[in-house]
């Protein structure tokens, strides 16, 4: 799976959870909590993205994910590992 094909399924899960942002403002640089999400949203995000992707990475990993490109690279080495 490539990088991009994960950050698909990031802004799906986004999407899912936040319907109400536009598709436009999913930047990579771009974090969740500028997009209106909270913590429960964003735990959902990244729980909803994992189980997309069969993978399980540790919160301490997750932590250093500070934008959705972040978070697209956190999943995608993990992914890769």
């Amino acid at each position: 799976m490539t990088r991009d094909e994960v950050l698909s399924i990031v802004r799906e899960n986004i999407l899912m959870v936040l319907p109400e942002v536009d598709a436009a403002l999913l930047r990579p640089e771009r974090s969740l909590s500028e997009l209106g999400a909270n913590s429960v949203d964003r735990a959902e995000i990244v729980v909803g993205a994992m189980a997309a992707l069969r993978i399980k990475v540790p919160g301490s990993e997750l932590a250093e994910a500070k934008n959705i490109g972040g978070l697209v690279d956190v999943l995608y080495r993990k992914l890769s590992a």
